[in-house]
């Protein structure tokens, strides 16, 4: 089984170093380094190339989320599980759409972190049991924007549109999508043009969103 390079980013160092202890006792996996702002960070990115960035969302005087992004930009492959103590209920759908594949709560116990780590590295969405209820029961009460109606349009959907869909749902970007599906980024943007129209989304936020949500009811 191939090691999963690891970088922790959490301005906390008692709680990092015990998430780094935890973490690099599993064999398959490697802490390639922790850093405690988004400057440590993207140099470690840089020098190591993580296959995983566990992220925390409080940096001291920063953002965390405004390094989800950035770590896209460098490398869209990589993925991006948060770790934070805010509730999961204010973050989780922004943090996904924006190109993360997983959220999960400091106070969850030590398996589910490892848990959500193994799920997000096998190309999943993590999100706890209680958060994918929620939405899964605001989508069907018709309480968030009426996405049940677009829901009913994905069968307008080609078969590889409704992969790249997917795809999208699960936090890759265009980059990935083209090297996983070995088609061109050009081939790939023009279906996602195709599947807004298809889906009546007005944006590629828009677009993202709503495929996050078909993602987790999917799984």
């Amino acid at each position: 089984m191939p090691i999963t390079n690891i970088l922790i980013v959490d301005d906390h160092p008692l709680f990092s170093m015990g998430l780094a202890s935890l973490i690099g006792s599993h064999p398959i996996y490697h802490i390639v380094g922790v850093a405690k702002n988004s400057s440590e960070a993207l140099e470690i990115i840089h020098s190591e190339k993580p296959h995983l960035v566990v992220l925390d969302l409080d940096l001291g005087d920063e953002n965390g989320i405004d390094m989800i992004p950035a770590i896209k930009a460098f490398d869209a492959g990589i993925v991006i599980l948060v770790l934070s103590m805010h509730d999961e209920r204010y973050y989780s759908e922004r943090i996904l759409s924006m190109g993360a594949r997983g959220y999960i709560m400091k106070d969850e116990a030590a398996g589910k972190v490892l848990d959500a780590i193994k799920t997000v590295v096998a190309g999943k969405v993590y999100l706890s049991d209680s958060e994918r209820k929620r939405i899964a029961e605001a989508l069907n009460t018709g309480n968030i924007n009426d996405h049940q109606d677009k829901f009913a349009c994905v069968q307008k959907l080609s078969n590889r549109q409704i992969q790249i869909f997917t795809l999208i749902g699960k936090g890759l970007g265009t980059i990935e999508i083209a090297n996983k599906l070995n088609l061109s980024t050009k081939t790939i943007d023009t279906h996602k043009e195709n599947i807004k129209l298809k889906l009546h989304c007005s944006s590629s936020y828009e677009l993202r969103q709503l495929a996050v949500e078909w993602a987790i009811l999917a799984r």
